[in-house]
């Protein structure tokens, strides 16, 4: 070890990079790593991989490259050598609707793989993951889970919202007025003004939609520095807070605070109890539900009913509210939000940040925005119980979630109308063939029959817009949905139709049934209809023979547990 690396202080942070870099067997090593760039010097200090998932394809991750240079920079001023490489993301927002959506949640697995493989491939003293989109916080953070060294994740930020006709927008607007149009309720050049005007510039989704849900969930779990993630992505201040991050991890390494003792139980608990909070997006039930396995703990989607039930919705934000996460963040942000939640007794502030901080004593530093009706005290909440709520009965045995923030029909009775493809409901919406009352069943589409469980914003943000369908029709479905959609949704229906599930038996005309007090989805059909329905069923076949959809639905797990690759 040099004597600059002593003066540092670093030398008690290089434990797993010694192997790689040090001694006379390991100059062949060296000489390629010199040829890069890294000096003698540089490799006698703690290596720290940054991984990007920086793209230009989409707002979310297109400032990466800038906020991955401040990360570096960070490490370097704290004595640590950083070594960037890149990781794979799809945008969301704008695979929506079609074929290629499927790859989403397919991503999250991949992301976490080769996180994986490049940090123990380099031998890595500390990591540092910088993630834009929905699946790329879960895929990281369960890559950190499963490494167990010195590191964190921080959250690229936020797009700020776009405005029109003094309304602030998000995507959210543009699929919702996808459904207007549809329907002959706004012309082309209406279109065509929130289009252009709802995106207006790089950041993830600005509601609290799945990226903002998941990166608010990390700082809750300890595993994303509180304050300094939920800074809006093109914010002066954002470089700033990349380059603490960077020498956050190097206390990490020093102090050797792993994820193991910042991702238990308790964290998990608390960062439901905040998506909880927010009305936060139901995505957060599946990566939630991933994490925890990746850290070895039993997770299951009864606690998040239970959570969710002992827990008042404080924020008022989009899809259900007003505000988006821009607003969140300048309320007084993650920790006003805790600091609310510890005072009504909802949290454990016991649990470590890897600020090294406990979650208390981050929600003691909070500066709260006067005046500021964006998060609320307890006594004063939008609602007395959290915004997810999670239903079973004869259409879904294990279980399904729907989000309850935003709107107040609390039971529904109607017919099925049913379709086995995504583009066959979208279709029959733009057709004007669904009627006020009905319930749409989309099936065939989950993590193993998509496979991937795309989401299914395009055709719950079309029913959204269209104002005599939106109040009266219910959806329920095998897949996933947007953190952006709103109304009565019902997804992650377990068992999936493609494993025979009771969703394959539900025929048009079948009378459905949402009972959110009771927490019940059923079809009025007997157990000995559904049997006899289901006698001669036979499993489709397969939509993809090769390549990465089939290793990935030859070896997915249920929605109920997390749709995880085992």
């Amino acid at each position: 070890m040099s004597d600059t690396a002593n003066k540092n202080g670093a030398s008690a942070a290089k434990r797993n990079s010694i192997a790689l870099t040090e001694g006379p067997a390991r100059a062949a090593a060296r000489a390629m790593l010199h040829a890069v760039g890294y000096t003698r010097e540089d490799l006698s200090k703690p290596i720290i991989g940054i991984a990007n998932t920086w793209t230009e394809i989409g707002p979310c991750n297109f400032h990466l490259r800038i906020l991955a240079e401040a990360v570096k920079q960070g490490v370097r001023d704290a004595g640590g050598t950083p070594f960037e490489f890149n990781t794979i993301t799809i945008s969301d927002g704008i695979t929506m609707g079609t074929e290629g959506m499927k790859a989403s949640l397919v991503s999250r697995e991949v992301i976490a793989d080769s996180v994986e493989l490049v940090a123990r491939g380099n031998l890595f003293d500390g990591l540092v993951t910088i993630a834009g989109c929905d699946k790329n916080m879960p895929g990281t953070v369960m890559a950190l889970a499963r490494l167990d060294i010195p590191s964190l994740m921080l959250y690229g930020g936020s797009i700020a919202p776009g405005h029109l006709d003094g309304k602030d927008l998000t995507v959210q607007d543009v699929f919702e007025a996808q459904g207007s149009y549809a329907a002959g309720k706004i012309n082309d050049a209406q279109l065509e003004a929130v289009e252009t005007h709802a995106c207006p510039g790089a950041g993830a989704c600005g509601g609290q939609f799945t990226a903002n849900t998941m990166a608010m969930a990390c700082e809750f779990l300890g595993i994303s520095p509180m304050n300094l993630s939920g800074v809006p992505a093109l914010a002066p201040e954002k470089t700033q807070a990349a380059r603490a991050a960077g020498a956050m991890v190097i206390e990490l390494a020093k102090k050797n605070l792993r994820p193991s003792q910042i991702l238990t139980r308790a964290s998990l608990e608390n960062a439901i109890a905040s998506v909880a909070a927010s009305g936060g997006s139901t995505n957060a039930v599946l990566h939630l539900i991933a994490i925890a396995h990746e850290a070895g703990i039993e997770l299951t989607v009864d606690d998040f009913d239970r959570i969710s039930t002992r827990t008042p919705l404080l924020c008022d934000m989009k899809p259900g509210g007003r505000y988006v996460a821009t607003d969140y963040q300048a309320a007084g942000g993650s920790r006003l939000l805790a600091q609310r939640m510890l005072e009504a007794k909802l949290i454990d502030g016991s649990t470590l940040n890897v600020s090294g901080r406990t979650l208390a004593e981050e929600a003691a530093l909070a500066v709260e925005q006067k005046g500021q009706d964006v998060i609320r005290t307890a006594a004063n909440a939008i609602k007395p119980t959290g915004g997810l709520v999670i239903l079973k009965g004869n259409l879904a045995p294990e279980g399904c979630v729907i989000k309850v923030a935003g709107h107040k029909r609390l039971e529904h009775r109607g017919p099925a109308r049913v379709f086995d493809t995504e583009e066959a409901c979208f279709a029959a919406l733009q057709a004007g063939k669904l009627q006020p009352n009905d319930v749409v069943v989309i099936r065939y589409e989950g993590p193993r029959g998509g496979p991937g469980m795309r989401e299914m914003l395009a055709v719950t943000a079309a029913i959204a817009g269209i104002s005599e369908l939106s109040e009266t029709v219910a959806l329920l479905t095998d897949v996933r949905f947007s953190g952006a959609t709103r109304g009565l949704m019902a997804g992650h229906v377990a068992p999936e139709a493609a494993l025979g599930g009771p969703i394959a038996a539900v025929r048009d005309g079948d009378i459905i049934v949402f009972d959110i007090p009771k927490r019940e989805l059923r079809v009025e059909l007997s157990d000995a209809e559904i049997a006899a329905r289901m006698k001669n069923w036979q499993a489709p076949a397969p939509r993809f023979t090769r390549g990465v959809f089939k290793k990935y639905a030859d070896r997915v797990a249920s929605a109920a547990h997390g749709a995880i690759t085992t």
